[in-house]
């Protein structure tokens, strides 16, 4: 697996909307955040520089902006968070986790037959 940057939650706001973009300048990320909620561009751009830093961001400029992109993919970063919360968590064991998830939280109808047919599919 790729090493992955510890990416903390709000530095994880700004990797969702470059993921769901592919690409954005610093701009476009502000304007999808303060969609959310109001932040600062200090704040903003702060973060943006730290996940660069972390190489979790990659960017190239373009005349007078900087163009961001994913430097490791949605699927890596959960894939190792999800990894990594299984372990410390439930010492690594799935069923455990599953079944905490499945008694404690609401689940739909649609959630319970989504969970059957990944279930039933891992023969």
């Amino acid at each position: 697996m790729k090493k992955v940057p510890r990416i903390s939650e709000t530095e994880w706001q700004i990797m969702k909307i470059v993921w769901a973009r592919g690409q954005c300048t610093a701009n476009e990320i502000l304007e999808a955040l303060n969609a959310q909620e109001l932040w600062h561009p200090k704040t903003a751009r702060t973060l943006i520089g730290r996940l660069v830093k972390k190489r979790a961001l990659h960017y190239k400029e373009e005349g007078r902006a900087y163009i961001y992109r994913p430097g490791i993919s949605e699927e890596e970063a959960i894939a190792y968070y999800s990894q990594s919360f299984l372990q410390r968590v439930f010492d690594g064991s799935l069923a455990p986790m599953l079944a905490h998830f499945v008694q404690s939280q609401q689940l739909s109808p649609g959630d319970l037959k989504q969970l059957r047919d990944v279930l039933d599919g891992r023969d």
